[in-house]
């Protein structure tokens, strides 16, 4: 998908205009460190379109009404904004796209108002246009524009919303990003675990593995084109890396050993996994295509769990060497290992936040909870509270984490997120139950 300015696709409707805030429009802006209290209002309308054609994903009217939606959704998601839907407001004209009514949005008590078009090409794509304004102000924050094949509308919508949250928030977007998960099926005891993928809002669900073994703990590639998981194929817990595009899947490692909890270093080349020896097991590193690994801890105990810091320097871990689990980070060669968890419980399943700032972890002390602390072993804070939730991954911006959740006695578990404020706990909707999400990066 292609992104650009709307100047550069000559789609301006007026002329003149800059991509550059003012001081003056700097001022509308979201606390992140407020969400879940969300109070900025914005108005979301429809995307009027010149004129309707039709294309391969439906009409241009269609789309532009789609487009909205998914818009006004990922917003209110972010638990920043108060978005006002299009079936709560008029429907604007294309003339109206760069020349608002602003009173009228006054009149609709909205701070901020988002609005756009869609366009027929003539070659078979759209270009869907995105416009922010400061209603207050009546003037302009940011504008981009998406030149796609009508089936990718849904990305050019994530686009628009990440601009806008970028812009308003000061942070990274993460909208336009996919997830990886277990879907489960089935009875306690015998239940069917099929790896999938979808968007990061649940839509353009698609099961990977057919069920015939069970699949567990996946990892999407930086670059989206494959996932590494754990698969009993032939058994025994071992790890396979799956090719996205061509469908076909590949052992790790050679060694009859039980293989399991694979992660990416950050450029892509290597794999972190545990693999269990007589007893023991240890973290080990291997080339992404094949080789011989490398064995990074090698003391008595079960380490696992391990999970690069973003530049691939550090490693942190989990292991109960000490008599319980706890977190331990290492250099990236597995010199320097130290302890760094240690409050109350156990700590399991960490993962190194995309900004290195945080360490996602399960804590387990009487119920399971989703925490962070620093990779120094500070200011240790649990977000959630329920009965069972487990097996954090971060978004692509490093302020939200998904987990998954299982309620007392229940047999099914379901997918969910939530902000570091700890306020904007949500489900995520998938057809089935879910288990052990992993949130990619932003799609390329």
């Amino acid at each position: 998908m292609r992104m650009t300015s709307l100047t550069k696709l000559g789609l301006v409707l007026t002329t003149g205009l800059t991509l550059l805030a003012t001081p003056a429009q700097a001022q509308l802006a979201v606390d992140v460190d407020n969400a879940g209290n969300a109070d900025l209002i914005i108005a979301v309308p429809a995307l009027p379109t010149p004129r309707s054609d039709s294309t391969l994903a439906g009409t241009t009217e269609d789309l532009g009404n789609r487009i909205s939606d998914v818009i006004a959704s990922d917003l209110d998601r972010s638990g920043l904004f108060k978005p006002i839907g299009r079936s709560a407001v008029k429907r604007i004209t294309v003339d109206e796209v760069t020349a608002p009514t602003f009173p009228y949005w006054q009149g609709r008590s909205a701070a901020a108002l988002i609005q756009g078009f869609v366009r027929s090409n003539g070659d078979g794509k759209i270009t869907v246009g995105c416009y922010l304004y400061d209603v207050a102000l009546g003037s302009e924050l940011t504008r981009q524009g998406f030149v796609v094949e009508p089936a990718d509308w849904r990305r050019a919508a994530h686009k628009c919303a990440d601009a806008i949250y970028s812009r308003l928030s000061g942070e990274s977007p993460f909208f336009d990003s996919r997830i990886a998960y277990i879907a489960e099926t089935g009875p306690k005891g015998n239940r069917t675990k099929r790896l999938a993928i979808m968007d990061s809002d649940g839509a353009n669900h698609r099961f990977i593995t057919n069920g015939q073994s069970t699949a567990l703990t996946p990892r999407f590639s930086p670059d989206y084109k494959q996932i590494a998981y754990l698969s009993y194929l032939d058994g025994n817990p071992r790890i396979y890396v799956y090719d996205v595009g061509t469908g076909r899947q590949r052992l790790v490692t050679q060694s009859r050993n039980p293989t399991f909890a694979p992660r990416w270093s950050p450029d892509g080349r290597f794999l972190l996994y545990s693999m269990a020896i007589g007893g023991n097991t240890d973290i080990y590193k291997i080339p992404v295509q094949g080789g011989t690994p490398v064995r990074l801890t090698d003391g008595p105990g079960i380490d696992v769990g391990g999970s690069f810091s973003p530049d691939g320097s550090q490693i942190v871990f989990e292991s109960d060497r000490g008599g319980g689990q706890q977190l331990y980070v290492m250099n990236a060669d597995g010199s320097n290992q130290r302890r760094i968890s240690f409050g109350g419980g156990r700590y399991a399943t960490p993962e190194w936040s995309p900004r290195g700032d945080l360490i996602a972890f399960t804590k387990m002390q009487g119920n399971f909870r989703i925490g962070v602390m620093s990779p120094s072993g500070g200011g240790e804070r649990l977000l959630t509270n329920s009965w069972q939730d487990e097996a954090p991954t971060w978004a692509p911006n490093g302020r939200v984490i998904q987990f998954f959740r299982t309620g007392r006695g229940a047999v099914s578990s379901t997918v969910w997120q939530v902000d570091l404020t700890g306020s904007n706990e949500r489900r995520l909707p998938t057809p089935v139950d879910g288990s052990d999400p992993s949130w990619g990066p932003i799609l390329p």
